[in-house]
């Protein structure tokens, strides 16, 4: 596995990074600090639009004249120079001196096999559906609800079963969005002390085949309701762990496999209000070993103070859509301590995730 910067190194760059974008704001006069701000919405869509064209694709080979592009991806060429335009601005994509456009690091990562592809996250983030959604986050700011019922008749979860087309995108984009996690997890924690490691609700296994790829003396439990469905098998053996690995058919609210070393729930508890987080969290508990470790995989923002963070934006998203939310280092504690665990400490990551590690009291 490549190297990592270790996280106290990211957060210092993303510090400086931080200040110079405000020091870039305060050096535009107000108003149109803001107004640029609220035309990124545009900007999303333009990154959309050539996402779903595979503009990027299509310039894997070296840079193509805007006829030859709009040939190679069917669009108008007038238009599609207008679009490639405006975000060579913002560096994804570069017009040559003769006139031909090429990728750059930024347009390379919406390649779709790019070594980190952004693709998929591009293609939800500019979805119409999504778009939708976020269009109701005033009533959601209103009245503190999610939309999704109102505006769908049905929670978010039940619209992703009932549309498996836009199911697609959105599974195909959040997958993209975690998987860019494993890595600074398994860098950023040691899990060769556990005998047994359960991943509650992980997919086909992704991030538990990152850590058994890690901690090779470990063995998996890969715990799903989906598990004998989402490809985890195959998976599971193209990673080479499948000889460590069990895999359980399970559902969420159920009770997972009992008296095992370490618990790892990975975006799990922040989809839900805290009536439902505990209900997990007490199942979790109950099957736990004594000296066992729960392993919540979540952004946690700072408990106050201005500066910006991830967990901030994915905060609103998940009021919106579920009415979870990303809750700070104090709202976990509290929250574990009453589904019976202590707090142990927040272990940060090199990505914008952190590891909140909890032992049952």
């Amino acid at each position: 596995m490549p190297a990592l910067p270790p996280a106290r190194v990211v957060r210092t760059v993303e510090g400086v990074r931080a200040r110079l974008q405000h020091l870039t704001r305060k050096l535009a006069p107000a108003p149109f600090a803001l107004l640029e701000l609220a035309q990124g919405s545009m900007v999303t869509q333009a990154i959309y639009v050539a996402a779903e064209l595979r503009v990027a694709d299509a310039l894997e080979d070296g840079p193509l004249t805007v006829q030859e592009l709009a040939r190679e991806v069917d669009a108008d060429p007038e238009a599609l120079c207008r679009l490639l335009r405006l975000l060579a601005g913002y560096s994804i994509f570069a017009e040559q001196a003769d006139g031909r456009f090429g990728l750059t690091p930024m347009a390379d990562a919406l390649r779709e096999n790019a070594p980190i592809s952004m693709r998929a996250i591009a293609v939800l983030m500019g979805h119409p559906t999504h778009w939708e959604d976020w269009s109701h986050l005033l009533d959601s700011v209103r009245t503190g609800e999610p939309s999704m019922p109102k505006l769908r008749g049905m929670g978010a979860f039940e619209y992703l079963e009932a549309n498996p087309a836009y199911g697609k995108v959105f599974i195909g984009g959040m997958g993209a969005m975690s998987d860019t996690e494993t890595l600074p997890i398994v860098a950023a924690y040691d899990f060769s002390r556990f005998g047994t490691i359960v991943d509650f609700c992980g997919g086909r296994g992704t991030l538990l085949a990152g850590i058994l790829q890690r901690a090779a003396q470990a063995r998996g439990i890969l715990y799903d309701p989906r598990v004998d469905t989402n490809g985890a098998a195959d998976f599971l053996k193209e990673e080479g762990v499948a000889d460590r690995c069990t895999t359980v058919d399970g559902g969420l609210f159920d009770a997972p496999p009992a008296g095992h070393d370490a618990y790892i729930l990975k975006h799990i508890v922040h989809d839900w209000p805290r009536s439902q987080a505990l209900e997990i969290l007490k199942n979790v508990r109950e099957a736990i070993s004594e000296d066992g470790r729960l392993l919540l995989m979540e952004m946690v923002p700072p408990s106050s103070g201005n500066a910006p963070h991830a967990a901030k934006l994915v905060d609103l998203w998940l009021m919106l859509l579920v009415g979870g939310r990303e809750r700070t280092q104090e709202q976990y504690a509290e929250l574990l301590a009453a589904a019976g665990f202590r707090l142990e400490r927040v272990v940060q990551t090199a990505a914008a995730i952190s590891i909140v590690e909890a032992r049952p009291c």
